[in-house]
């Protein structure tokens, strides 16, 4: 596309960047999406209805053993450690879609997010530690990962999972 504008008195032409994918966008990011995660119980990892993708709860598939994504935030992780938790856990939920939409491509926009963090009593500051996901999903999907958003503090995880993430996305 080629936007024509004016600079001073001349004309200038522009030559406008094709807009970048999202898969495109994870390999500019360097971020590889682990295997789409198996369910732990009868239920289904993702589940369309319309253009409308659910994704169920998912903890963080796979961790370095320097990060740590269990315990609880407060006590065993720092919110920075927490903040990481939930940027992996993302990638999980990221790997989850892939594997129902075939590409994060045919994501039209993230639409609302459940955040559950597994914290100390008086941890407070659960929104800053879904921030990890939320931001994420800004970098791969730009506007369109823009979303609503829960983040709430819970007793407990599966697995003692320090974040989980739900999800609901619309599908182009």
């Amino acid at each position: 596309m080629i936007n024509y504008g004016r600079w001073g008195k001349e004309w200038i032409t522009v030559k406008s960047q094709p807009p970048i994918s999202p898969e495109q966008r994870l390999v500019a990011l360097g971020l590889t999406l682990p295997e789409a995660p198996a369910p732990a119980g009868l239920y289904l990892p993702a589940r369309q209805s319309g253009s409308t993708l659910y994704v169920s709860g998912t903890v963080a598939a796979q961790a370095p053993a320097s990060v740590p994504v269990i315990g609880k935030v407060g006590t065993d992780l720092t919110l920075d450690q927490a903040r990481v938790a939930a940027r992996l856990t993302g990638l999980a939920v990221l790997a989850a879609i892939r594997a129902q939409a075939g590409s994060l491509d045919a994501v039209a926009g993230i639409l609302k997010v459940l955040g559950m963090v597994n914290c100390a009593p008086g941890f407070t500051r659960t929104p800053e530690v879904i921030n990890g996901c939320s931001e994420l999903f800004v970098e791969v999907f730009g506007d369109a990962g823009r979303h609503a958003r829960s983040a709430i503090g819970v007793a407990e995880l599966p697995f003692g999972m320090a974040v989980e993430i739900e999800m609901v996305v619309e599908l182009a």
